[in-house]
């Protein structure tokens, strides 16, 4: 593409479709691109670069990947319509996310444990979302302090807190208390996840990194926690395994939440920031999105957990139709799994969706190549909105709608193999 050519100008988002023109130049440098970003060939190079238990945890899903396999089919039950003719020279990026001015309507999902995907867990991704001026999501089970993740991200990024609730009030308290301190001014609870959904590859190899001393660096930093171990007698120096189990346990808990204890979450995390927003994750339901309505969320995400958590489930895609019908109006409704490129971006975007989190792709690229491989990976995702907006006559985000889509009739029939893409 001419990199004179006019959608240079006038934009508040970088000409994301340069990317593109980078990398068909970089041969005549003596260079090569980092890797392909297909999604099937990135999740086959993440395997040869992952050890057996990194390799197992980000591939695993319920039960026999039923839930998975319906994310991806739902997808191709849509179709955009492109639309010709029309002065995509004037097309932008730029979407709006609970005040953040931010570069697409993408965002980095939250994803525990990085550094079973790389050593320095979820600092080099965070640090690329800063960059790119992108959303960034960290996990409660992330693997690394909540203040270093900041510090990564950087001054003015838009950073967002998923919390997993431990049963512990006060370690939860403490909890929102540093991520507030350190920047984090969106809380998005988790409610799919108060126990790990059955996943066969890792129960059957013990695969559980919390248990054998790895990952749990978030948990061992906050102050309440470390009280918890002393009062235990844990040494995390000495016993590891034990500590981390400790950690993972009170957030992994098996102790289901309700309703009931979501008015107080939400006043806590009101009167520690001051206001700023209280979402909830993991909603599939017409009634949950409701109620979650009723009780005065500020946004949900409508999430499976990719697949992750209950074997035999709805579609996100299907359950996001539903529910942008029911409350799309009334809160700012988030997307996430199952999502593989731009089209699907756009699909989501277009049944109702504002905005949309991207996972297993980014945690592809930080397996293979670290910070240049997340990078790599989210370019090229912006790349391939930006040309499809440019090639199938959309201005900016807010044109995908349902008039873009000819949706078929839900009819799925069961992969014959179980599909990891």
């Amino acid at each position: 593409m001419d990199s004179d050519n006019p959608n240079q100008t006038g934009r508040n988002t970088p000409e994301f479709a340069e990317y593109q023109r980078e990398n068909f130049w970089k041969s005549n440098d003596g260079q090569v691109p980092p890797f392909d970003t297909d999604p099937g060939r990135l999740e086959e190079l993440a395997r040869t670069k992952l050890a057996e238990g990194g390799w197992l945890y980000a591939s695993s899903n319920a039960g026999q990947s039923h839930t998975h396999t319906a994310n991806r089919q739902a997808f191709y039950r849509h179709r955009i319509i492109p639309r010709m003719l029309l002065d995509t020279n004037k097309r932008d990026m730029v979407t709006e996310i609970f005040g953040h001015k931010v570069n697409a309507p993408i965002g980095f999902a939250p994803i525990g444990i990085n550094k079973i995907y790389n050593p320095a867990g979820e600092l080099p991704v965070a640090k690329v979302a800063g960059e790119l001026n992108l959303p960034y999501c960290l996990s409660t089970a992330g693997s690394q302090p909540i203040e270093d993740v900041a510090e990564a991200n950087g001054d003015g990024s838009p950073r967002f807190f998923q919390l997993y609730l431990p049963h512990d009030d006060e370690l939860a308290v403490s909890l929102l208390e540093q991520a507030y301190r350190s920047g984090f001014d969106v809380c998005i609870l988790t409610v799919d996840t108060w126990q790990l959904g059955w996943r066969h590859d890792d129960v059957a190899n013990s695969n559980y990194a919390f248990y054998h001393g790895i990952g749990a660096d978030l948990g061992l930093s906050d102050p309440v926690f470390q009280k918890r171990l002393a009062e235990a007698g844990i040494d995390p120096k000495k016993q590891p395994n034990e500590a981390g189990a400790k950690w993972i346990d009170n957030v992994w808990h098996g102790r289901a939440h309700s309703w009931e204890k979501m008015p107080w979450l939400i006043k806590t995390w009101k009167e520690i920031s001051g206001g700023k927003p209280f979402c909830l994750k993991g909603i599939q339901s017409v009634e949950d999105a409701k109620k979650a309505v009723e009780i005065g969320c500020d946004g949900i995400v409508v999430s499976n957990h990719a697949g992750r958590q209950v074997d035999g489930a709805i579609a996100s895609l299907d359950a996001l139709e539903t529910i942008v019908d029911a409350v799309g109006d009334k809160t700012y409704i988030m997307f996430d799994s199952g999502v593989r490129g731009a089209a699907d971006v756009a699909k989501a975007l277009a049944i109702g969706a504002k905005f949309v989190f991207v996972g297993r792709l980014w945690v592809w690229g930080l397996s293979i190549m670290g910070e240049h491989g997340v990078r790599h990976v989210m370019k090229s995702l912006l790349a391939d909105l930006d040309i499809l907006m440019n090639v199938a006559g959309f201005q900016n985000v807010g044109q995908f709608d349902r008039k873009c889509l000819e949706s078929y009739p839900k009819n799925y029939q069961l992969m014959a193999e179980k599909s990891k893409l």
